[in-house]
């Protein structure tokens, strides 16, 4: 019993941790859900083209070198130089403004009044060109990625502490790290959205764009610095989750985790997607160490999705979104 114990605690830290990342990507979602009424689909995939833009400055990689190699049929691969972390981070996320400039620019700009199955569409669109854009600037294989974040295992509780029982557990010094700085990333975002002038504006937005535009909010700026703040979100995400299982194709499945969260925080709320991710993540957990065995294990697969299912039939807003209702 008392291994039990002190196992549940150690998955239950492990569920508080990986909620925090959830809330991460969900926020995402969110900041741009709140500001322009556009359901992202493509946040996943713009963790994962942050994630191969970072890595292929860190190790000097030419983009589209594959392609021009395939034309001119010659044999370029790198600069011959290395990017330091810090560096390579600060130009990705130039990468990724420029992205918010190109996107609202060349797309959401002509579909400004659309129905929102349109807006979603679009994402779809965009999603599926970030990835094979990805894919031709910097190549498919999986990629290694080191920012210089502390790894290894740590002993987090060690027999001392619980000396009586005579156990200890482990935990992941990157998830102890990545917990902490999405939890830091994810106050700056809540304070900059309540707090600020251009979070008071993206509200406004968010709210009525033309009563916006009449007090002197411009929609372009808006929208573009918003995008841009999803992309910081989803550089965060794919720096931990790149560094933890490598930089592949299948990093922009983390988008679909952010989902669940989304259906029960709500999709209009950033305390939402903080308690929504929370939730899910230690839900997950717990659930597959208590119920997992007797079904025969992988409900973590499965878990958060049919939770999101019972929030949709009783609390369609979820926890902390806006009813809407409708006079016809």
């Amino acid at each position: 019993m008392p291994d039990q114990l002190i196992f549940g605690m150690e998955v239950f830290l492990n569920g508080l941790m990986a909620g925090v990342l959830y809330a991460l990507v969900a926020l995402g979602f969110v900041l741009i859900y709140k500001a322009s009424g556009i359901f992202n689909y493509a946040q996943g995939v713009m963790a994962l083209f942050s994630a191969l833009t970072l890595v292929g400055i860190m190790e000097g990689q030419i983009p589209f070198a594959h392609l021009i190699n395939a034309i001119f049929g010659t044999e370029l691969h790198h600069f011959g130089w290395h990017v330091p972390g810090i560096l390579a981070i600060v130009l990705t996320m130039a990468v990724m403004v420029l992205l918010a400039i190109c996107v609202q620019k060349f797309v959401f700009r002509h579909l400004v009044g659309q129905e929102p199955i349109i807006l979603f569409m679009a994402t779809i669109g965009l999603a599926y060109f970030l990835e094979g854009v990805g894919d031709l600037m910097w190549g498919s294989e999986i990629k290694k990625l080191d920012v210089g974040l502390p790894q290894g295992i740590n002993l987090a509780i060690d027999e001392t502490t619980f000396g009586w029982f005579g156990y200890g557990f482990f935990i992941d010094n990157l998830d102890i790290v990545a917990t902490i700085i999405a939890a830091l990333l994810v106050a700056v975002l809540v304070i900059f959205a309540q707090y600020t002038k251009q979070g008071r504006a993206m509200r406004a937005v968010a709210d009525d764009h033309q009563a916006a535009l009449s007090v002197g909010v411009s929609l372009n700026f808006i929208w573009v610095m918003v995008w841009s703040v999803a992309g910081f979100v989803a550089l965060v995400a794919g720096i931990m989750w790149g560094t933890k299982s490598g930089v592949q194709f299948s990093l922009s499945l983390i988008a679909l985790k952010a989902l669940p969260v989304l259906m029960l925080g709500g999709f209009t709320s950033i305390p939402g997607a903080i308690v929504g991710g929370l939730i899910i993540g230690v839900g997950e957990k717990l659930f597959e160490f208590a119920i997992g065995p007797l079904v025969g294990g992988a409900t973590e697969n499965w878990f958060a999705y049919v939770l999101a299912l019972i929030f949709l039939v009783f609390r369609p807003q979820g926890l902390f979104g806006e009813k809407i209702i409708e006079r016809v």
